[in-house]
C-alpha cells in the first residue's frame, strides 16, 4: 500500500481484480470501500492536496465500506 501524507490515513491502495478501494487508517483500522470503485477515483484519493478531504467528497457519500479488521 502506497502511504500517504496525512494526519488520518496512512495509506490507501486499490484491488484491480475487485475494483475495492482499501484504506488503511493511522489508528491500524483497514476499511474496504465497494463496489466498482473506478481507478480513477483511488488516483484521485492519492494524488489529492487533501487525502481526507478526497476521502470525504469522492469515496465515503458514494461506495460502500467494510472494516476488514
Amino acid at each position: 500500500m502506497p502511504p500517504v501524507s496525512s494526519s488520518n490515513v496512512a495509506s490507501v491502495d486499490y484491488d484491480e481484480g475487485r475494483h475495492v478501494l482499501i484504506v488503511t487508517f493511522n489508528s491500524g483500522a483497514v476499511y474496504e470501500y465497494y463496489p466498482d470503485v473506478p481507478r480513477e477515483v483511488y488516483e484521485g484519493v492519492l494524488n489529492a492536496e487533501s487525502v481526507g478531504k478526497a476521502l470525504n467528497e469522492l469515496v465515503k457519500p458514494n461506495f460502500q465500506y467494510l472494516r476488514v479488521n
